[in-house]
């Protein structure tokens, strides 16, 4: 009777303060609505033990219960994701919100290397149900706003090289490669030649394969290596996605590398996520806890800038920046409907907890993006000291259409 009790009165607390389009299914055949509108989430409880989940809604609590099957949720899974905030900033005080990201990990190989393979190496038919045909795994850019998913990444891909003036014959290094489509992009049409990196083995063996298919083997070399292990120097850098498992103590390491592997005349792209919360990287109601423990093992997001600050410890000049939230807000909503709209295939490549995992990230990274949590920020950067001439004048040119 205590926890019935208890749920009674937190559920009047709940209705009393807002109306949500949330039906509560318990156990014993009871049911709660919060609302006077048709439910768009019904949230089954099988047992009673299952309601300190309930009863503390962080975003954590309800995430963990909804993986490890303490909780059941119907409903679109952006709808649920907002409605589990609702229910998280109604009970909750801010004040005692844990937070994003914002305890320090030790960042060796070896635990960088396990971590990018819990995330990555799920299997390669996994991400390409959900992902564009490219298989692209990093905000889009949507140009104009009404592109499909495959349109906007290429655009992204495009934006970036044009940002950093890539030439035929330029050296370009892509830290965190993913599935080669940027290193084949700049190969076949900017004409550079590339040498892409990842830690993911099934990154790196299918990224392998497209080279070779594309015919480009002499251009474009894939390798499964860590970006403190590379030498030599390039003309271009990029890194897409990535830096986010690098960790904020080594960031200024994780430049100073950037820097001595750049030519003189160089330049470099950071695309990555980062933190909105200019304190200890904290979001609302312990999203960030449950991306931990579930998703980006040891990942850590700065703020925009820490980026800066670092780069500038690193000897490198921030040239530009351009913010891309609400591009990513769009990527991440097409990921999650995409994964919605296949699930049925989706549930036949992982296991149900690893399903659940990636249905609520999903959705709730496409919500976090669009309540300014976090933000994309791309940024242009060059050796410092450079004489002012080698500047350019204005943002111009790096909206002109690469040759076809």
């Amino acid at each position: 009777m205590f926890w019935e009790k208890k749920l009674e009165h937190w559920v009047e607390n709940i209705r009393h303060q807002a109306a949500l389009p949330l039906r509560l299914q318990l156990w014993n055949g009871q049911q709660f609505d919060f609302g006077k509108q048709v439910p768009e989430v019904t949230v089954k409880v099988p047992h009673v033990s299952s309601l300190p989940f309930l009863l503390k809604p962080t975003l954590a609590n309800l995430g963990k219960a909804y993986v490890e099957g303490r909780l059941d949720v119907e409903g679109r899974a952006r709808e649920v994701i907002a409605v589990a905030n609702a229910l998280a900033a109604h009970t909750l005080k801010e004040e005692s919100r844990p937070g994003w990201f914002s305890r320090p990990f030790s960042h060796s190989r070896r635990k960088d290397a396990e971590a990018i393979q819990y995330h990555y190496d799920v299997s390669n038919d996994f991400y390409q149900l959900w992902l564009d045909p490219r298989m692209v795994y990093s905000c889009a850019y949507f140009e104009n706003g009404d592109e499909d998913l495959a349109t906007a990444q290429l655009k992204k891909i495009d934006h970036i090289l044009n940002k950093i003036r890539v030439r035929p014959g330029d050296t370009l290094l892509d830290i965190g490669c993913g599935w080669g489509a940027l290193a084949i992009r700049a190969a076949s049409r900017y004409g550079a030649r590339v040498t892409g990196i990842t830690l993911s083995r099934n990154q790196h063996a299918l990224a392998v394969q497209r080279v070779r298919e594309a015919g480009l083997e002499g251009q474009v070399e894939i390798r499964l290596q860590d970006y403190r292990d590379v030498e030599g120097q390039f003309d271009r850098i990029t890194s897409v996605g990535m830096f986010e498992h690098v960790g904020l103590k080594n960031l200024p390491m994780y430049f100073k590398k950037i820097n001595a592997l750049l030519r003189d005349d160089g330049l470099v792209m950071n695309h990555g996520i980062t933190t909105t919360d200019v304190g200890n990287g904290e979001t609302p109601y312990g999203g960030g806890e449950f991306i931990e423990t579930y998703v980006f093992p040891h990942g850590e997001l700065p703020h925009v800038s820490l980026v800066l600050k670092t780069m500038q410890m690193g000897g490198l000049e921030p040239l530009d920046v351009e913010n891309l939230r609400r591009h990513y807000a769009k990527t991440c909503t097409l990921w999650a409907d995409n994964f919605e709209a296949r699930a049925g295939e989706i549930r036949q490549t992982v296991d149900d907890r690893r399903f659940r995992i990636w249905r609520v990230y999903l959705a709730g990274c496409a919500y976090a993006f669009s309540q300014d949590w976090i933000s994309l920020n791309q940024v242009v950067c060059g050796k410092a000291g450079r004489d002012a001439s080698a500047l350019p004048w204005s943002r111009r040119y790096m909206y002109d259409r690469p040759a076809q």
